[in-house]
């Protein structure tokens, strides 16, 4: 997915001089790409992801439109103050990326997982929130970020994610999209846990569960109708998330139903009030917190089968 961004803001830069490249000391070749070829629209503030949030919003208020790009547990957190005051207060035109959405940062463990970002960046005004499943998303997430006047946040996988989507798929801000059809039951995912979750209904249909896997790209704003539809249309509905559960995808669903007053069963998959276990490969940390397509197969069959 990282490449992908670069090479969508390379695309963009080229076209609107406007366009700039804000990085804390997290360049990759491609950052040296960018920087060799549009020298006047990169800046690296190093380890300095506040200043640099604030930077931004003063650039967006001179009429640039500044991408903000750096782990995300440093920009959702460590800017927390900074994207709320200097960027959504004053609504100024600044996109935040966040690198390496929830276990991403493997190796390095929970004090660079972005497992809470979602649960802490939603609360705040003014502020659209995109969460693309794979490479070939991330595009189409980025183009529309440009297109939107005002602050965005989009979240990045950085682990040579699967793409799960093909040539026809096209994204639309608000809306889910359906991934996988299916009769029984309805997933909900964020992110790249979607191939996680494509792998594990591929084993629960031959186990006899039909299940419908939904693509939350635009989690702010949200598609409430699709939810409420899905929740009409199946037995019973579940969230994953590589994402704490309180505060996630699966408490903004349980809003929906409770507001709605829907009396359907929702089980919510992901951190539940812990940090993740583990160190090392992506595959093995999701494998060690439940979150590998083996993991959810089990957690999903023990809930079906109490209906």
């Amino acid at each position: 997915m990282q490449k992908a961004y670069l090479m969508a803001l390379y695309d963009l830069a080229e076209k609107d001089k406007n366009v700039l490249s804000l990085i804390a000391d997290s360049g990759t070749g491609y950052d040296e790409l960018f920087h060799r070829d549009f020298p006047g629209q990169f800046i690296d503030f190093g380890i300095a992801e506040e200043h640099m949030v604030a930077a931004a919003a003063g650039m967006a208020a001179c009429g640039k439109i500044p991408f903000v790009f750096t782990a995300g547990a440093f920009l959702a957190y460590r800017s927390f103050e900074f994207i709320r005051d200097d960027v959504c207060f004053q609504r100024q035109n600044v996109k935040i990326v966040g690198m390496g959405s929830g276990l991403a940062w493997s190796t390095l463990g929970p004090t660079h997982h972005t497992t809470e970002d979602i649960g802490v960046l939603r609360t705040l005004p003014n502020l659209t929130i995109l969460s693309p499943c794979c490479p070939k998303e991330v595009p189409l997430v980025v183009n529309e970020a440009y297109r939107i006047s005002g602050p965005v946040y989009i979240r990045l996988g950085m682990n040579g994610e699967k793409d799960v989507l093909d040539d026809s798929y096209e994204f639309c801000l608000g809306k889910n999209a359906i991934i996988r059809e299916g009769r029984d039951i309805s997933i909900f995912c964020t992110g790249s846990i979607i191939s996680e979750v494509l792998e594990a209904t591929a084993f629960l249909e031959k186990q006899g569960i039909s299940a419908r896997v939904i693509n939350v790209s635009s989690l702010k704003p949200f598609d409430t109708g699709n939810v409420i539809k899905m929740a009409r249309k199946s037995k019973m509905l579940f969230s994953v998330e590589e994402h704490s559960i309180q505060g996630g995808l699966g408490s903004m669903i349980s809003e929906v139903l409770a507001e709605e007053g829907i009396p359907i069963r929702l089980k919510r998959i992901g951190l539940d009030n812990v940090y993740a276990k583990g160190y090392g490969s992506i595959e093995s940390v999701r494998g060690m917190n439940g979150l590998l397509g083996d993991n959810l197969v089990l957690a999903i069959k023990k809930f079906w089968d109490k209906l």
